[in-house]
């Protein structure tokens, strides 16, 4: 179960950040504020902010990948703004406009791992953070991936993957390797439909 801890020290090494600047500071780029004045019926107003990613609802959908032989793919990518620089986590990505969740869920496990899943199951959705977005969350866990193709990343994506056992998944979570809410609560609603159903 340890030996999951050397990979990610290696892959921890070739993803650290040796330099970051800040360039400028755009009023709107990937990142934009939209302000509101809100009304509620019973005649209070106030201001709001929505944070708006890339003109879309930020909708995403956080996947936990199980092959047939019971092994679970884990992403490791930069995540600058971290304490570790580090990001180990199970694969996720926004829907875009017009897609459903579950074909979200399909073309991300084909971009970041080139697998295909024979079933994807509902786990829960949820929001990301409704103080400032409307981006509702849609979390699966896909049964029999298999790996059929080579990744095909975004431009400024960097992602790098492995397999892991469910211990070792779980192991991740508790040692608070993987620590993004997303996949914490992705892992965990699979470990506990497993309990229920002994599905693996």
């Amino acid at each position: 179960m340890r030996n999951i801890a050397s990979k990610l020290e290696e892959l921890k090494k070739e993803f650290q950040v040796v330099d970051i600047q800040h360039t400028q500071k755009t009023k709107r780029s990937f990142l934009s504020i939209e302000d509101y004045q809100v009304t509620l019926n019973n005649g209070a107003v106030f201001n709001r902010q929505k944070l708006v990613k890339g003109d879309k609802s930020g909708d995403a959908v956080i996947i936990v990948p199980v092959t047939k032989e019971n092994e679970v793919f884990v992403i490791i990518q930069p995540r600058v703004f971290t304490k570790t620089g580090l990001g180990v986590e199970v694969p996720a990505g926004y829907v875009d406009s017009g897609e459903s969740a579950t074909k979200a869920a399909i073309r991300e496990l084909k971009e970041e791992i080139g697998c295909v899943p024979s079933d994807l199951i509902h786990l829960k959705s949820y929001y990301q953070d409704q103080g400032i977005s409307g981006a509702f969350n849609t979390c699966f866990l896909a049964l029999d991936c298999e790996e059929k193709f080579p990744q095909n990343l975004d431009r400024d994506e960097y992602i790098k993957y492995l397999k892991c056992s469910l211990d070792d998944l779980y192991y991740l979570v508790d040692e608070g390797i993987i620590n993004d809410a997303n996949s914490i609560i992705a892992i965990n609603e699979t470990k506990k439909l497993m309990l229920v159903k002994n599905m693996l």
